[in-house]
């Protein structure tokens, strides 16, 4: 049962990281849709949530 639960915190840190870069990409690319930006920025913040960060 452990594995597993391991397993799911490193996808979720793994997905973590993949938004937060997407969200700065975004940033430097000069994305002004703030529907996508906040969409990720939630997203991001339910990981978190669930990581207990």
């Amino acid at each position: 049962m452990l594995i597993i639960y391991t397993m799911a915190i490193n996808q979720l840190e793994e997905n973590l990281e993949a938004i937060t870069r997407t969200i700065e990409q975004l940033k430097r690319d000069g994305c002004t849709d703030e529907k996508i930006l906040n969409e990720l920025r939630e997203e991001r913040d339910k990981i978190l949530k669930d990581l207990n960060l």
